[in-house]
């Protein structure tokens, strides 16, 4: 039995100067890796997410709604996929990219360069508990910690490494987590 650590799609475009921009995104990075230094036995595997899109289709808009489509972000061979520079990779084993053709907000849509399934992977290494972190939270936090308890994983997000796109939609879906027995830990970083 062991425990991850998720970190969900803490990319450039996500963070302060990219197309898709999350207020706190950068420090969230820096966070993240001071938690990783600080205690490197808490989590027995560290995994990461990166939305990765090449066409997703109607994801992306011209005049987007910030609900159902975005502005162009995380495109496959742009500075803004990769994961940011103040987020330590060295632990991370594994990332596993979503969206290349279609919207997809959970990092269990992802595969690795293995092609196997976060779900597959994280069974594969004996993973029965994990904590959700990265960008943002109510969006692929959210999807990400929601699939995972579905999965049967015992799901903790530390709101702390994290960052919410706006305070009425991040308030819902920590409202959604808990309904679905996800444990919150902390508060997130959100714009007013």
């Amino acid at each position: 039995m062991a425990r991850a650590l998720i970190v969900v799609d803490v990319q450039n475009d996500f963070c302060e100067g990219g197309s898709l921009a999350v207020t706190g995104g950068a420090g969230v990075a820096t966070a993240i890796s001071a938690a990783l230094a600080a205690d490197a036995r808490q989590w027995d595997r560290v995994v990461a997410t990166r939305d990765h899109h090449i066409d997703p289709g109607h994801h992306f808009s011209d005049q987007p709604d910030f609900v159902d489509t975005w502005p162009a972000h995380t495109v496959v061979g742009t500075d803004g996929v990769e994961l940011h520079a103040n987020l330590a990779t060295e632990r991370v084993e594994a990332i596993f990219d979503k969206g290349e053709y279609a919207a997809a907000y959970s990092g269990f849509e992802g595969r690795n360069a293995d092609g196997l399934d976060l779900t597959g992977w994280l069974h594969a290494h004996d993973v029965t508990e994990v904590d959700v972190v990265g960008i943002a939270t109510d969006h692929c936090v959210r999807a990400t910690a929601l699939d995972a308890a579905r999965n049967g994983f015992t799901t903790t997000v530390l709101l702390d490494l994290t960052a919410g796109v706006a305070a009425p939609t991040t308030q819902r879906a920590l409202l959604e987590l808990e309904q679905a027995g996800v444990s919150l830990v902390g508060e997130p970083v959100v714009a007013a």
